[in-house]
């Protein structure tokens, strides 16, 4: 009798639950059937969603809701805070598996190559986002001493940054953040945040919801110089084809012509403004100098010469994630992605059998978490394609017990589904004296312990 395929997907972000589901929803998860097994370098899945969406946004994070519906299938099990490849290689993958995916997303800052951003001050959005969002392996504490911050970007995160900024501790406190992202923001002294873009607003990258979120706040006021107003043909072509941009743009008119209220906090959104130094004094950042743009017909815009120091005391760059090179699989440096052909991983013109990538490691960190279900659909439509046809490698050990046992033998401490259940209860225990529907664990072996992972005994 035929056994069922047998996939390892590394990475348990959105990116690796929508390929399982596109598996479970396949003809082969009926005859001969699907085995899943997600494996996940942090005690708890859910990946960008847990530590990279703002906590002040839970109808985002309310996309976990679907996600839990994909891993309480039977035919799905999670092995969490199992690190590709320091618990388990490739090649044992390939032992264990008859296909491997890989959806380990982009967690690392892209670089800005301008003078200064290396001073003291000087920060990448992602390490402050997994601040605030509890990631267990980042300092616990996080310098807030600026009173004004610039933040350099016109995306999504972006606009995280500046409003985390901006907002109060008390403003935060109803939602998941822990007790030391609380007392972090409670110490916060800044009162200015402007946020940089080098084009105009019809190039901004904000999603409308996001962008509109900013003037909820009671604390925080918006602030769009009407100079920065700006149209060419390009611009207006591109609000005609896209209604986000349209959305977006209208917006940013309505906020430039009315009158600067009195709520005290302000959040400046500039445009025309390309960074080219972040100014340093005895290795401090002690200001922001940007050239002054302009519109030239297509959209895109050429420097003017003239220069502007700004005074802030700290600069945040949200100017995109980048993904992690992965052991033993082919990179492309330039755009942090592994080479593919529609999801089969590529090296010297060749598919590597039986090795696929889906999500931010495939395509670039772009896009909204949903796009990525379109990765998922494409990946697994050939991954079933090359099992339909034979190409696929054979695993040696395809025994679901099998990789528990290897497991059990290296003495790695994994989380199971059952473990995140656990994990769930207990946050959401911590904030019931507060009257919070949970307070984020943030410490790795809290996690563990409150997930009660086995060592040495088999899948819970």
């Amino acid at each position: 009798m035929p056994r069922p395929l047998r996939v390892a997907i590394v990475g348990a972000g959105p990116a690796g639950i929508y390929a399982a589901d596109a598996l479970m929803k396949s003809d082969v998860a009926v005859d001969p059937g699907v085995s899943i097994d997600l494996f996940e370098r942090m005690p708890a899945p859910f990946g960008l969603i847990r530590y990279g969406v703002a906590p002040d946004h839970p109808r985002i994070k309310g996309i976990i809701t679907a996600l839990h519906q994909v891993l309480d299938k039977p035919q799905i099990r999670l092995f969490g805070n199992v690190d590709y490849p320091a618990d388990i290689s490739l090649d044992d993958l390939h032992q264990f598996y008859d296909a491997v995916v890989f959806s380990t997303g982009a967690s690392a800052d892209r670089a800005m190559d301008i003078p200064g951003i290396e001073l003291d001050g000087s920060y990448g959005a992602a390490d402050f986002v997994s601040w605030f969002d509890g990631h267990p392996d980042v300092p616990r504490t996080w310098p807030l001493h600026a009173e004004k911050v610039a933040v350099l970007g016109v995306g999504n995160v972006a606009l995280d940054v500046a409003r985390i900024l901006a907002k109060t501790a008390t403003e935060l406190l109803p939602t998941e953040i822990p007790p030391n992202v609380h007392e972090g923001l409670a110490a916060n002294k800044a009162v200015e945040v402007h946020v940089f873009g080098r084009r105009g607003p019809a190039q901004a990258k904000f999603s409308p919801m996001e962008l509109r979120e900013l003037d909820h706040s009671p604390n925080i006021e918006v602030i769009v110089n009407p100079e920065d107003i700006d149209y060419d043909d390009g611009s207006i072509a591109t609000r005609r084809a896209n209604k986000q941009a349209d959305m977006v743009a209208s917006t940013l008119e309505n906020w430039a012509i009315r009158d600067v209220g009195e709520r005290p906090h302000k959040l400046f959104l500039h445009f025309f403004e390309s960074p080219t130094e972040v100014l340093g004094e005895d290795g401090r950042v002690v200001g922001l100098r940007t050239e002054r743009t302009r519109l030239d017909g297509t959209g895109n815009v050429t420097g003017t010469g003239e220069m502007h120091d700004w005074d802030v005391q700290a600069v945040y760059r949200a100017v995109g994630y980048l993904s992690s090179e992965l052991p033993k699989l082919p990179f492309d440096t330039l755009t942090g992605t592994v080479p593919h052909e529609a999801g089969r991983v590529v090296e010297g013109g060749e598919h590597l059998p039986s090795t696929y990538v889906t999500g931010w490691i495939k395509r670039g960190p772009v896009g909204l978490i949903g796009h990525t279900k379109g990765d998922a659909n494409e990946t697994v439509a050939n991954l079933i394609e090359d099992h339909l046809a034979g190409r696929l490698r054979t695993a040696a050990a395809p025994g679901e017990d099998a990789v528990v046992a290897f497991l059990d033998d290296a003495g790695v401490p994994y989380t199971t589904w059952d473990g995140w259940y656990r994990l769930d209860a207990a946050e959401r225990a911590l904030g019931v004296p507060e009257g919070r529907e949970r307070v984020k664990i943030v410490d790795r072996e809290a996690m563990l312990e409150a997930s009660a992972a086995p060592v040495t005994t088999g899948q819970q």
